[in-house]
């Protein structure tokens, strides 16, 4: 996953977040689900050895819901990546479809997905997990399409580019100031979560 490149009307967005810390209570809040994040985040869902960047994960959750399970957005968007009901189902039903065995999530519960099965931690990121893997494979790991997917639809995407949307640019600023904050930490030797086996 690359930091955004900071381009045309996109530049304003990153600079807005460009200091963007997450403080101790938005940190106490995600520790809850840093073993789902972790979990959800070591499988090469599309290609050999391309794994989702947990750090990413952990900024994308809190742009989106601010680390908030029961989170609820005015398009209906779910849990704590903001999941929408189809974008969900459908990829739940891939991902059944799939050679993979979870723990936290069985395969007839992604064969049966429910719109309030988006409020379960571990059904929400692990389609987060496998939707960010999609878009990474498909925009080559670049952070603002990837997060333009993610927002306003791959289809959104024209000339290699983001859509100039509001919403969609401010949450490419975010993501990206929180992605970076979280990589400095990691370089500081702070760990968020010790994955179990």
């Amino acid at each position: 996953m690359l930091a955004a490149p900071v381009q045309g009307g996109m530049g304003q967005y990153v600079r807005k977040y460009k200091n963007v810390k997450a403080s101790s209570k938005q940190l106490q809040k995600l520790d809850k689900y840093n073993h789902l994040i972790e979990y959800f985040s070591s499988f090469a869902y599309f290609k050999a050895r391309h794994k989702v960047n947990p750090d990413f994960m952990r900024a994308l959750i809190l742009s989106e819901s601010n680390a908030n399970p029961q989170a609820l957005s005015k398009k209906y968007a779910k849990g704590l990546a903001q999941i929408m009901n189809e974008t969900g189902k459908i990829a739940a039903r891939d991902l059944s479809r799939r050679n993979f065995n979870f723990r936290y999530v069985s395969k007839a519960k992604l064969r049966n997905l429910q719109p309030r099965d988006l409020y379960d931690p571990a059904v929400n990121i692990l389609l987060a997990c496998y939707l960010i893997s999609k878009y990474n494979h498909d925009f080559n790991g670049k952070l603002d399409l990837v997060v333009a997917a993610w927002n306003a639809g791959a289809g959104s995407i024209k000339n290699n580019r983001p859509p100039q949307y509001k919403e969609t640019l401010n949450l490419i600023g975010k993501v990206n100031g929180y992605f970076v904050y979280f990589m400095r930490q990691r370089q500081k030797g702070v760990r968020y979560a010790a994955y179990r086996r």
